[in-house]
């Protein structure tokens, strides 16, 4: 895989707060080797690991990308969730930011399922054939299609499974970093110092509950994979 620029600033990652690390009373081990420092309670990433990390992670997005591959990012809580989708739309990806169903990936046929009843239901609605039906039936129905716009909205296009998952925040996504382990699927991973740095393919030390630093994260990574995709349409 041939190393890239990917414009990676020790100074940005500073002001976006991606150094700041859980409490030193609540830290995994095994991230040891990815901490610099205590600084009042807390632990301090080290953002050269970070950079590293994170270039590696351009480099395997951009790659995957420019041979076509799909991509799902998953970040369900409340400080992810936006970005997340933000990040989807940008990068053309598929994403799942409201709640992770279980067996979304592992038992995909009952995923597809729903997939097809949630399209047939928007053909449905599009069509205007759920203002023909009774009121108290539409209003099921209705309520039914905002339930799968919800939970599988981000992924409504997605035909089969992801080739390669990007996860924000190992512990809140737990379900999800399992499932892609038992199937093969490739991981990124934002972990912050409470997590297992060995569970994912990629793991990019960064502070997981703020914004700027999820966000940050994601610019780069969804910066790879537009170039990766440009080069693939160049390219087919």
């Amino acid at each position: 895989m041939r190393r890239r620029y990917w414009n990676i600033n020790l100074e940005e990652m500073l002001e976006a707060g991606v150094h700041f690390g859980h409490g030193t009373r609540k830290w995994n081990p095994k991230m040891a080797p990815y901490i610099s420092a205590k600084r009042k309670g807390i632990h301090i990433t080290n953002l050269t690991k970070t950079a590293r990390f994170l270039s590696e992670a351009c480099d395997l997005v951009f790659d995957a990308a420019s041979k076509g591959k799909q991509f799902l990012i998953v970040g369900t809580k409340n400080k992810a969730a936006d970005s997340v989708a933000w990040a989807a739309i940008k990068a053309r990806c598929h994403c799942v930011n409201k709640k992770w169903l279980g067996g979304m990936l592992t038992n995909w046929s009952t995923t597809e399922t729903r997939l097809h009843k949630f399209r047939d239901l928007r053909m449905e609605q599009k069509t205007g054939r759920l203002d023909r039906l009774p009121k108290r039936d539409a209003a099921v129905v209705k309520r039914q299609l905002s339930r799968l716009q919800t939970y599988l909205g981000g992924i409504k296009y997605m035909t089969g499974l992801p080739d390669i998952v990007i996860i924000i925040d190992q512990h809140e996504e737990s379900t999800a970093l399992r499932e892609c382990i038992t199937l093969g699927i490739p991981t990124i991973c934002l972990i912050d110092t409470n997590c297992d740095p060995d569970l994912s393919d990629i793991s990019i030390p960064a502070n997981d509950d703020a914004i700027s630093s999820i966000r940050l994260i994601l610019n780069k990574l969804v910066f790879a994979i537009s170039e990766g995709r440009s080069s693939y349409i160049r390219n087919p």
